[in-house]
């Protein structure tokens, strides 16, 4: 028997056009979650994308937890990042590992530099 997966897309940052942090996402049970970070409106600058998380809904701590598309070798393991910086109209799609921990919430922070405006997309599977 196949346990039923439950998914929900949200969109946490929504055309920011200052630096912004999310509200929390509770992300109990979680098994996992892809970001998807957009930079559009770019004329010059910046967005920095991080994450943080918190076990106890409250303190939250930076990850070092996001695992970039990026080409890898077969000797290679998974690259972990704090952050994603998009610097033209572009897309980037992230995960979050999950691997070793859980969290109770997390909260998505873009930080812009100059212009441009942020969005995320965030990709649940519980």
């Amino acid at each position: 028997m196949r346990d039923e997966l439950i998914t929900v897309l949200s969109t946490p940052i929504d055309g920011a056009v200052v630096t912004t942090t999310s509200e929390a996402i509770n992300i109990e049970g979680a098994k996992k979650i892809t970001f998807l970070f957009v930079r559009t409106a770019h004329s010059a600058g910046n967005t920095v994308f991080t994450v943080t998380g918190s076990l106890d809904g409250t303190n939250y701590s930076a990850l070092n937890k996001l695992i970039t598309n990026v080409v890898n070798t077969n000797a290679q393991t998974v690259a972990r990042v704090a952050s994603v910086t998009l610097s033209l109209n572009v897309t980037e799609l992230v995960s979050l590992d999950l691997k070793y921990d859980t969290f109770k919430e997390i909260k998505l922070t873009a930080t812009r530099t100059t212009d441009g405006t942020a969005t995320v997309y965030a990709f649940i599977e519980y």
